[in-house]
């Protein structure tokens, strides 16, 4: 059995209450429901955190250093400013997938660039919150073999 994280940055806590229509009415909960039974379904475990704060995601990403397979990230505006997260998951040597509930390439143009996306083994994007169930299906696929 391995351990998945799931992380999502600043503003995630709101999924369900801010802009529906670019980001649905599930709520984080539902994701993390979820994520924890198709994870469990192939006998693997998630642990789920979501912080508005940088250094408490870069503090996650070292501690799944030590404990878990793989990192499911929606580092949310952290995508296009954090070299600090990016440095923290180019530490990191298990798998990482970058998920975003919308497709960033269709909004702003300051969306368009990912520091994530440089250490992502894959990128989600555009599917609502099914990415997050695209990325642990993903993960325990590469887990198994």
């Amino acid at each position: 059995m391995a351990e998945i994280m799931i992380l999502n940055g600043p503003n995630l806590n709101l999924l369900g209450k801010r802009q529906p229509e670019i980001y649905g009415s599930e709520t984080l909960s539902d994701v993390e429901s979820v994520c924890a039974t198709l994870a469990g379904e192939s006998g693997h475990a998630v642990r789920f955190h979501q912080s508005n704060r940088e250094y408490q995601i870069i503090d996650w990403i070292h501690e799944a250093r030590e404990t878990c397979a793989a990192i499911v990230i929606n580092p949310a505006a952290f995508t296009h400013t954090s070299v600090a997260i990016l440095d923290a998951l180019n530490a990191f040597e298990g798998l990482v997938f970058e998920v975003h509930i919308s497709n960033v390439h269709r909004r702003e143009s300051f969306r368009h660039h990912s520091y994530v996306s440089g250490r992502a083994d894959g990128v989600i994007a555009g599917l609502g919150v099914e990415g997050y169930e695209a990325a642990v299906r993903r993960v325990c696929s590469l887990l198994a073999n």
